[in-house]
């Protein structure tokens, strides 16, 4: 019986078609070559070993056609030398196995007109692929064929991996990070490439073929499972290919290309070309981009989670596992550290301590706040967001008070950049919610000014922290609050510069006083008629009345606003 099913017969294609680009043809491809498929090719075992490429093509009619294979041979014979005898067949058989023949085809014209039994028995049992041919085939034809082709392929395999060499070496010369050159890798390989460092923290990452929850999913227990030898090489349970990546000589990390799908044929030698080529692109990328990929990691997931830009919330989990951070059975805080207008004092941190011989300021501040957090016990994430502004995402356990935790990192970004403005946004249980926390964090920023008084108790601002004249603040450069306070005050301003009088300074007194007249001499150091008197001045002027409580509240908003924008504290 025939293990051949009907859709294991090719179909006739064009020649130029059997074999993608490049790429060494299998067994499969040279029987859909027409020249082949003439002669109804059937197969009749090893259906599953059709993928097997093909070195080169033997005609035999030898008893012993071994002894003239090296391996990868397409084996033609009409049959004429095989055994009469059972056994003989089965060393013919054993001895083409042995040798790693990728597959024999026999004509069933001559002497044969269905395949012996001893020899289907025999190459079923080896997973040899056993094709027979129901019509007479020319084998010269054949063979001039497919060694075209092949001979094609490896010309276009050179040329392909003189381009990987182009690409990368164009890389190289332009001073690449360690994103493009992991994204060059995943776009000429097909596959999806990760750098991780020596913990096994995906730090940088290109998906091709996968989503980057598939990719990332679980990715430390699945990293430390995959061995890495001192060449590239395939390795672990799922097949990764892997090599690493040094720096100064010594390791430093490596990059690792995952299989588009689960038990998918090896990776073949063009792989390991670009993998090669990756590994020494971000050795020198390493050179030339001192400052330490951690921190770029920590910062391009920082801000894509704030920004919202992950696929899904399972992507953005997986990302942030994958970096070390806690993402289930957790709280999250976001903070902010605005350092805009602040003093750094660049020598509370080692230099040594920076990974770079660059001190700038968010290499100083990041630097502390990650001692900080890690002395504290706490698993943080610490990145620049914008220039000038750096974020923290904290994960707390369930029950961890976040208050203490705060105050320690506000405290230790004080110490460095004084006066900077630290805001803290709202906790949420999910990291998907994160984002939230971030612009809680953001409309606090916005709205406490430069040298804003800290509250007694605390280091850091949080939203009940802001009134009216901080919200006021946050909306300072809004054209309709400028319109609104100038609509409002502008008649009274106007009298005030060309009579020289001080009106403004009068109402501004009134309405801090609640409307006591009284009070409002006392501070402007007046008498009460001529309180009355600047009052009714101002009413006419303004055309309100400052006996109503509404418009009181109107022209206070007015003026604080106009205090903000002349940058009155």
């Amino acid at each position: 019986m025939n293990d051949n099913h009907p859709t294991d017969r090719p179909t006739a294609v064009d020649d130029r078609d059997a074999a993608p680009a490049g790429r060494a043809p299998t067994v499969a491809d040279i029987l859909a070559l027409p020249v082949l498929s003439a002669g109804r090719p059937e197969v009749v075992t090893g259906v599953a070993h059709l993928d097997r490429p093909v070195r080169w093509v033997h005609i035999t009619e030898l008893t012993d056609p071994a002894s003239f294979l090296k391996g990868g041979e397409l084996v033609l014979t009409t049959g004429m030398p095989l055994p009469e005898d059972p056994a003989g067949v089965r060393r013919y058989v054993d001895e083409l196995a042995r040798v790693d023949a990728a597959a024999l085809v026999i004509e069933l014209v001559r002497r044969y007109h269905r395949p012996p039994d001893a020899l289907v028995q025999a190459c079923r049992a080896r997973g040899l692929p056993l094709i027979t041919l129901a019509k007479d085939v020319n084998f010269l034809e054949v063979t001039q064929v497919v060694h075209s082709l092949i001979l094609g392929s490896q010309a276009e395999a050179m040329r392909r991996t003189q381009r990987i060499h182009e690409a990368f070496t164009a890389l190289t010369l332009r001073g690449a990070g360690p994103e493009d050159v992991v994204r060059v890798a995943a776009q000429l390989s097909g596959h999806t490439v990760v750098l991780e460092n020596l913990v096994h923290q995906a730090l940088t990452y290109e998906v091709s073929g996968s989503t980057l929850e598939e990719a990332l999913t679980d990715w430390e227990q699945r990293s430390r499972a995959t061995p890495t030898g001192d060449h590239p090489g395939v390795g672990g349970p799922e097949g990764w290919l892997t090599a690493p990546v040094e720096y100064q000589g010594e390791r430093w990390g490596r990059v690792a290309m995952l299989p588009v799908r689960a038990g998918e044929p090896a990776f073949g030698p063009e792989h390991i070309t670009v993998l090669e080529r990756t590994a020494m692109a971000l050795a020198v990328a390493r050179l030339i981009h001192p400052t330490p990929w951690e921190r770029t990691a920590h910062r391009d997931a920082l801000r894509d989670l704030a920004e919202q830009r992950h696929h899904s919330p399972e992507d953005a989990r997986a990302r942030f596992a994958a970096l070390g951070l806690p993402t289930e059975d957790s709280r999250f805080l976001a903070i902010l550290v605005d350092v805009r207008t602040a003093d750094l004092r660049t020598s509370v941190i080692p230099t040594s301590d920076l990974g770079t011989s660059d001190s700038d300021e968010a290499v100083v501040l990041e630097t502390r706040l990650s001692q900080e957090a890690r002395a504290a016990g706490i698993p943080a994430l610490v990145g620049e967001l914008a220039p000038g502004r750096l974020g923290i995402l904290l994960a707390l356990r369930p029950s961890q008070p976040w208050r203490p935790v705060a105050e320690q990192l506000s405290r230790a970004a004080l110490d460095v950049a004084s006066p900077a403005v630290v805001s803290v946004g709202s906790e949420v249980t999910d990291l998907r919610d994160t984002a939230r926390s971030f612009r809680a964090a953001a409309r606090v920023a916005e709205a406490t000014p430069p040298g804003q008084p800290l509250p007694p108790d605390r280091s850091f601002h949080e939203l009940p922290d802001i009134g009216l004249r901080r919200l006021l603040y946050a909306f300072r450069e809004d054209p309709r609050i400028q319109e609104y306070a100038e609509r409002r005050l502008s008649p009274l301003i106007d009298h005030d510069t060309r009579h020289g009088t001080d009106l403004l300074t009068t109402l501004r007194h009134y309405l801090d006083a609640a409307g006591n007249k009284t009070t409002t001499a006392r501070r402007g150091a007046l008498s009460r008629e001529t309180v009355y008197q600047r009052l009714r001045t101002i009413e006419r002027l303004l055309a309100c009345d400052l006996e109503s409580g509404e418009e009181r509240t109107e022209l206070h908003v007015a003026l604080t606003a106009l205090d903000i924008l002349r940058g009155r504290p």
